[in-house]
């Protein structure tokens, strides 16, 4: 009778969001190690990146007035009066008139204030001339361009990627805080699911998809994996197993079991793995009505549908999330998303937000969502897309041509 009291897509996030934080401290990693972890602390700068002003291209170090009018016709003269080397200090200025050769990279030196582009410029013995003008801070990196002391750097909550590790190794990191990988354990329910690797299939059985496609989805979502197999529809066997896995991980996905026939033994299960139990019991959405989300102590539960569309859906929508807050991540609602227009009218009920399969397609006139049609339990139709439409709980449906948001796959 709980479905009867089935919370919204909103309110779920909102369970999500409000219940659960990561629930294992911080660890010190290598940056080598760190890529797609979330940072645990927000990160300051104790210097400039560069300290030194440099070159941005092979030429002369000039100041740029000693340049203005300058053109083919009519070069400007300038002296040279010295070459700055890779890696080493610019230690003679440059004064009215004068010039130095310098490198990509090279500190530009004092007196100077733009670089003259090597293509631009004719050197005749120690005379330069000087075919276009350039203006202050032409060709030019100043120091603190890139990061100036004391600057915000990254913010606790970011998900590391090549580029962020490459600023922190700019000043001077070698190791970083961040939140463990969260573990997550798969357990597969239900009397016909057989494991993937047997090759002849008796009547009623069906190989396990679920296991597959969650575990595949948890690992792009930075987490750790534990497969725990699959138990029959028996309760004492199916709550051992769960108990176990449930101790050796931070979230706990339970596959099949979730519907509300006589077996399902799935809220037994959760509820017996400690307080305060089941926060969600079914959500106002199609595919994935028959979720629940609990909670034991610190760490979340998840039934998931044993539909493999529905299983994976709804792992997009609330257990991607969920991984994201046990690793401190800020959300990304909106990363994943693209604008398309609609191939078609599709209908939809009122009260129940409904998530379309669509494949896009590029025609002459811009993006194109159309919608893959199929039964929850075909995971072809989730091959065949690309992402997912939503239609919220109040529309009644959306019309063909109708901007859209989908949410795409991974």
């Amino acid at each position: 009778m709980k479905f009867f009291h089935v919370k919204t897509v909103a309110e779920t996030l909102e369970v999500i969001a409000g219940e659960f934080k990561p629930n294992r401290p911080p660890i010190e990693v290598s940056l080598i190690d760190a890529l797609d972890m979330v940072l645990a602390e927000d990160v300051f700068s104790d210097e400039q990146v560069p300290h030194f002003a440099r070159s941005t291209v092979d030429g002369y170090a000039v100041r740029a007035r000693d340049t203005y009018g300058a053109s083919d016709s009519l070069p400007a003269f300038l002296d040279v009066t010295g070459k700055i080397d890779m890696g080493k200090s610019a230690v003679q200025p440059v004064k009215e008139g004068q010039a130095q050769s310098i490198p990509t990279g090279g500190m530009v030196p004092d007196g100077a204030d733009s670089v003259v582009m090597i293509e631009h410029v004719e050197e005749v013995d120690d005379l330069l001339n000087v075919y276009r003008q350039v203006a202050p801070g032409e060709n030019v990196i100043r120091a603190g361009d890139d990061v100036e002391k004391g600057e915000l750097v990254i913010a606790a909550g970011q998900r590391l990627r090549p580029q962020d590790l490459g600023v922190l190794s700019a000043i001077g990191k070698t190791s970083i805080r961040v939140y463990p990988r969260p573990i997550v354990a798969i357990l597969s329910t239900g009397d016909e699911i057989v494991p993937a690797d047997k090759k002849v299939l008796s009547p009623g059985e069906i190989r396990d998809i679920n296991s597959i496609t969650v575990a595949t989805a948890a690992r792009q979502c930075g987490a750790h994996v534990i497969y725990g197999g699959i138990v029959p529809d028996d309760y004492e066997s199916f709550a051992k197993r769960a108990k176990d896995l449930f101790d050796q991980s931070d979230l706990l996905l339970l596959s099949g079991g979730s519907s509300v026939g006589t077996r399902d033994y799935t809220e037994q299960v959760m509820q017996s793995l400690g307080d305060p139990g089941v926060l969600v019991h079914g959500v106002s959405i199609k595919p994935g009505k028959p979720t629940i989300i609990a909670k034991a102590g610190a760490k979340p539960v998840v039934g998931l549908p044993g539909h493999p569309a529905s299983a994976l859906i709804i792992f997009h929508l609330f257990v991607a999330p969920l991984i994201q807050r046990l690793q401190g991540q800020k959300p990304a609602a909106y990363v994943s998303r693209i604008s398309a227009r609609i191939s078609r009218n599709i209908a939809s009920a009122v009260g129940r937000a409904d998530y379309i399969r669509v494949k896009l397609e590029e025609r002459e006139d811009g993006l194109w969502a159309v919608p893959v049609f199929g039964k929850s339990g075909l995971i072809s139709t989730l091959v065949k897309s690309d992402g997912m439409v939503e239609i919220s709980a109040n529309k009644e449906g959306i019309l063909e041509g109708e901007a859209v948001y989908v949410h795409l796959f991974q």
